[in-house]
């Protein structure tokens, strides 16, 4: 790795150690070495480390990273941020050798990797902003994300809370659901294709199939899941205020009957650990485990009154919206550090 002074034409070469320090299957390192990560994801998901608070000052791990030790003119913490940058973890990946899935930045990418060397006590104040900056970033993680698990473990509670706001009625869902079970017919063009996923609504990844007319409309009020996938969580709701949209012939698409069953409170009790092990109760097949309607249509299930439903299901309202807010401010607060990173080699800070 190059550090070039712009200024005088001299450079650093911080030393890449070399795979002699590799004995019985494990890299050696030292206090102060930069360890790089060098398999994808971890090497693109920006997993590198400096090496402190070793025992003896001394370090061994896996040899699934290449250890960095900076010269004189230069210090770790402006190697390991530098690294970090998107684009130079982005560059790596078109030196990857090796399977996919197991592919590995080799020492030639980072040994003829050019980088910046202002002198040592402006690489240092830079270092010390960046510190700061990183850490009020993480601050500000730590409280997005708690925000956004309290927003979305709210629907489930208001769930929990329903059986305790009147009798709870055991019913065999043939009496509470209505299936469609017909498509859509020549009008498919005019509505967006949509998918069930882990997160609940979205575009289908998919285009549609050789007959189109067969995709089922889910208008508000329509919940559907892939059969193939439910045991993974892929359901969707298509809410009040939602654009409506047709899905797969193959997937499972019903509605909550009027005075019986609210979709929206169905939806979420699907989704909650209490839907989690009635659904494993349910799956069946000889390869991949799916319930298709009929057989969902045969169980029954214990439920509060329609009122304590609807309550429930009105307390929900507004809640996706939340939670999207907070996931479109976790977006910006996760694009943070490679724009501060970006301003500390730029010169703007």
């Amino acid at each position: 790795m190059a550090a070039v002074d712009d200024r005088t034409g001299t450079s650093a070469r911080p030393e890449l150690r070399p795979y002699g320090a590799v004995k019985k299957g494990y890299t050696y390192f030292a206090e102060g070495d930069i360890l790089f990560a060098k398999i994808t994801p971890c090497m693109q998901n920006g997993k590198h480390a400096i090496a402190r608070g070793l025992i003896d000052g001394v370090g061994f791990g896996t040899t699934e990273f290449h250890v960095l030790r900076p010269g004189p003119a230069i210090t770790a913490e402006w190697v390991h941020s530098f690294i970090r940058q998107p684009w130079v973890l982005e560059e790596a990946t078109r030196y990857f050798t090796g399977a996919v899935g197991q592919q590995r930045v080799p020492e030639g990418f980072l040994a003829d990797l050019g980088m910046p060397l202002p002198p040592l006590p402006e690489q240092r104040r830079i270092a010390g902003i960046l510190k700061e900056q990183m850490a009020e970033v993480e601050k500000a993680r730590a409280a997005t994300e708690a925000q956004l698990e309290a927003a979305r473990a709210l629907p489930f509670s208001y769930v929990r809370q329903s059986y305790s706001d009147g009798p709870i009625i055991r019913r065999r869902l043939a009496d509470c659901l209505v299936e469609t079970k017909h498509g859509v017919g020549s009008s498919w063009a005019d509505f967006r294709v949509l998918g069930a996923t882990r997160s609940g609504i979205a575009p289908a990844k998919e285009k549609v199939g050789k007959y189109p007319e067969r995709y089922k409309l889910a208008d508000a009020g329509t919940v559907f899941y892939n059969p193939m996938r439910i045991l993974l969580g892929s359901i969707a709701l298509v809410d009040d205020g939602d654009e409506s949209g047709i899905t797969s012939p193959d997937y499972v698409v019903f509605k909550g009957r009027d005075g019986v069953m609210s979709s929206r409170w169905f939806y979420y009790w699907l989704r909650s650990e209490q839907g989690a092990a009635f659904i494993r109760s349910l799956a069946r097949g000889a390869v991949r485990e799916r319930i298709l309607f009929p057989r969902l249509a045969e169980a029954e299930v214990a439920s509060p009154s329609w009122k304590a439903q609807v309550q429930a299901a009105e307390r929900m309202i507004g809640l996706r919206s939340a939670v999207g807010r907070l996931e479109s401010q976790m977006e910006i607060v996760d694009k943070l550090p490679a724009a501060l990173l970006r301003q500390a080699f730029s010169g703007e800070l």
